[in-house]
């Protein structure tokens, strides 16, 4: 690798690490594009290498988080747990989706959710023995098979899932979703593993960008309003959406 290529790929890492960190997900968001126009990664091998990348610094954020504020850990693991199974499954489907519709689906879904963060706050649950099971384990299961299908951590879902359905505060939301995604990940990487090339020095280097990242965004976001992190994360989600739909919509 040039000079050139591994700044970009510390800078991409740094990215991926500083929105992972500050709003507890939209680092597949960002990792998936930037491997495939920035990186040069075929769609396949980037959302492989994405669960990779994702996943460390998910686990590296959620720990980073959870030392720093809340962490609804029962809920986390529970919703984590259900989607791995979901999350392979979900792996070996995409296997037989074209690149282009796979990109597509993944620009409409981003614009979907990220219109309903900025919907009219719910009320947030503090008590985790107000938080509904049956919740839990359906968004477990929705948000699993779609990690998987679409080579994301799942941090754009989880988030909302957490926020909309089971009314966690954002900040919990944050922290907890981090755990999810790193679960998550491992799961739909053992779904990707046949046939997938991983540039190991890549990763490598995305990663090591990451925890830079990752260390600036938690320290930020604990400085922000927790509204203004809701409307943040709406907001980069549509923006980054209304991209991959017009770049990959296959009647374009």
């Amino acid at each position: 690798m040039n000079i050139s290529s591994i700044g970009l790929a510390l800078l991409v890492g740094a990215s991926i690490g500083i929105t992972l960190g500050m709003l507890g997900g939209g680092g597949s968001i960002l990792t998936v594009p930037a491997l495939v126009y920035v990186l040069g990664l075929s769609a396949h091998d980037a959302t492989t290498s994405s669960l990779v990348i994702v996943g460390l610094n998910a686990a590296f954020g959620a720990w980073l988080n959870c030392r720093r504020g809340p962490c609804m850990l029962r809920h986390a693991f529970v919703f984590g747990g259900i989607g791995l199974g979901a999350a392979f499954l979900g792996a070996r489907v995409s296997q037989y989706i074209p690149a282009v519709w796979l990109l597509t689906m993944f620009g409409s879904l981003m614009l979907i959710i990220g219109s309903m963060m900025l919907r009219p706050k719910v009320q947030a649950k503090t008590n985790e023995q107000a938080i509904a099971w049956p919740a839990v384990v359906m968004g477990g299961l929705g948000v699993g098979f779609l990690t998987g299908f679409l080579g994301v951590g799942g941090g754009f879902l989880i988030v909302p899932a957490l926020v909309l359905l089971l009314h966690m505060p954002m900040r919990t939301a944050i922290s907890s979703s981090l755990i999810v995604i790193a679960l998550n990940s491992s799961a739909g990487i053992l779904g990707h593993l046949q046939g997938s090339h991983f540039d190991w020095t890549l990763i490598g280097l995305i990663i090591s960008g990451g925890v830079v990242g990752n260390l600036l965004g938690t320290r930020f976001a604990q400085k922000v309003q927790v509204q203004t992190l809701q409307r943040s994360f709406a907001f980069f989600v549509i923006a980054l959406g209304i991209f991959l739909v017009i770049k990959n919509f296959p009647l374009a």
